[in-house]
């Protein structure tokens, strides 16, 4: 097929927050150096922050960095914290408040701010169009771009106007080529052309597996006398079994909103388990109902989280590219923080980038450079630091690995002489149905707890029906005849978004894929017992629409 193509210096996939840092560091340092620099942002969601989903604290060290005066330049970052609330909910209307001393130091969160990560991302976008970056939202990078001599040359981004069957329709419009001497995958976890990557070049190659989570968030508009603006609340324990690790949070933002959301981690046992309704159960909680009473729920959202830490950090440059933010694996779980380490990931692979430009490169070259300058970086210090805490939690559950990391972290900076891994797969820890308790969730009360379907409504996802399916099967049997048969298919319940069905048909069970339902988590890539499920981009601008999360 003949395609268009344009010529970049630099091409970057995703306009998240280690995407949009990586390209105005760039065009910082062009400005600077008097050096022209074509830099071009792809992004898949129809705007800036659209298919952006993050609690969020945010910390601002490298906002910092980047931006020295970013409150002169308005940036969203308007409610900083005022309290720590960590509980342990030891039932489903108990809760123990822990002392300051007693969680790890790395969920003190003095010095960061409430904020919308989608705002903050429209006005990164905006910072970076001033200095002359060309941002194209509504773009999907469909295929990585490969020179003839392997090294990566760009992407291609999607076509569009294809029918069910992948035929050209008359609105038909072929994806153009983006070449590019060097090209930054800033995709999010578990990013599609991430993970093709990571197979073909073996960047994870000694490392452990990535580990996941998902995680939840809905913003509520709550009653101005229970809003405390600054407010973090954190917790473990119910309704997560003793097998199942992850925590919820409530943070009180601007504007008499509250976020709330519970993050799961991904290497449950139960396939009974499904994570959106453990969510709804959640809610009803004292500790977070006394908030939401009274309130209305305004947003939805989920999203795929990499928490495997250093231990599972891939390798991040390839010949002609280089990997960043969480499509690396660079979130701190200790903190339960990735947007400042996915900014300074971008902005060490800029400084590396320019460098190379700068001094005649020309492109497609392995920057192994950047590999030095990471670790020198402070992303480095605080992610070896906190190398321990998932491992940990993993072995010791949640009790335990939470002692062992509040005495790592607060008495030896993250410096005991161990290196636990965690050498599991994520989708390979599923129990057999029949093994494993049924678990019956409450119906929802349209007050605090909400079904899929009106949950999906709020996060304004949309999808063009008439085009092929982005969720593809390498086997249309495996789901009935293995996923049915031993786990009674977990995709109709780790699926936050209703996109995966059994239907019972006169004919047997028939699998259903309503992909218009999706909401980009990336979950069933991720957790699919057989890993059968392989996510890619839909047509641009496909997916939800949030907007301020």
């Amino acid at each position: 097929m003949e395609r268009e193509s344009m010529e970049f210096d630099v091409v970057i996939v995703g306009a998240g927050p280690s995407g949009l840092a990586t390209a105005c560091r760039l065009a910082q340092m062009a400005q600077e150096k008097e050096q022209e620099l074509m830099i071009c942002v792809v992004e898949k969601g129809s705007e800036v922050g659209a298919h952006i989903l993050s609690g969020a604290v945010f910390e601002p060290r490298a906002m910092d960095e980047l931006f020295p005066d970013w409150k002169e330049k308005g940036a969203p970052l308007n409610t900083p914290v005022t309290g720590d609330d960590i509980y342990l909910l030891n039932s489903e209307s108990n809760g123990i408040k822990l002392p300051g001393f007693a969680p790890p130091k790395t969920m003190h969160n003095e010095g960061n701010y409430i904020v919308s990560m989608g705002n903050i991302c429209r006005w990164l976008a905006e910072q970076a169009e001033q200095l002359g970056v060309e941002i194209f939202p509504g773009f999907p990078a469909q295929e990585v771009l490969y020179n003839e001599d392997g090294s990566v040359g760009g992407v291609i981004t999607g076509d569009m106007g294809l029918d069910v069957d992948g035929n050209p329709k008359d609105s038909y419009m072929p994806g153009m080529e983006l070449k590019a001497k060097y090209t930054v995958f800033a995709e999010g976890c578990r990013g599609h052309l991430g993970k093709e990557l990571t197979a073909k070049f073996n960047l994870s190659d000694g490392k452990s597996p990535q580990h996941y989570g998902i995680g939840f968030k809905e913003i509520w508009d709550i009653d101005p006398q229970k809003h405390q603006p600054g407010l973090v609340v954190h917790t473990a324990g119910w309704p997560l079994d003793k097998e199942t690790g992850g925590g919820g949070y409530l943070y009180h933002a601007e504007n008499n909103q509250v976020f709330v959301g519970i993050i799961i981690d991904l290497n449950y046992k139960n396939p009974h388990l499904s994570p959106f309704d453990e969510f709804q159960r959640y809610k009803h909680h004292p500790k977070i109902s006394q908030y939401l009473e009274g309130g209305k729920r305004v947003s939805y959202g989920a999203r795929a989280i990499a928490k495997g830490g250093l231990n599972s950090l891939v390798k991040m440059t390839m010949p002609g590219a280089v990997m960043v933010g969480c499509d690396a694996g660079t979130l701190n779980f200790a903190k339960i923080k990735g947007n400042h380490t996915a900014m300074k990931s971008g902005m060490i692979a800029a400084e590396t980038i320019f460098a190379a430009l700068a001094g005649g490169d020309e492109g497609g070259k392995d920057l192994v450079a950047y590999e030095e300058s990471f670790k020198n970086s402070w992303v480095y210090e605080e992610l070896y630091s906190t190398r321990n805490f998932g491992p940990a939690m993993h072995k010791f559950g949640t009790f335990w690995g939470g002692v062992f990391n509040t005495v790592d972290q607060n008495f030896f900076n993250g410096k005991l002489p161990v290196n636990f891994k965690d050498e599991s797969l994520d989708h390979d820890q599923l129990k057999l149905a029949s093994e494993s308790p049924v678990i019956n969730y409450p119906k929802p009360d349209n007050k605090l707890s909400f079904d899929k379907l009106s949950s999906v409504f709020l996060s304004n996802t949309n999808h063009e029906e008439e085009q092929p399916c982005h969720l593809k099967l390498a086997d249309k049997d495996i789901p009935i005849k293995v996923n049915l048969q031993k786990y009674g298919e977990p995709a109709q319940l780790y699926c936050p978004a209703g996109v995966y069905e059994v239907e019972k048909t006169e004919e047997g069970d028939k699998f259903i894929i309503n992909a218009q339902n999706c909401i980009h988590c990336k979950t069933c890539d991720i957790k699919d017992p057989s890993q059968n499920i392989t996510w890619v981009t839909p047509e641009g601008t496909g997916g939800p629409n949030y907007p301020n999360m």
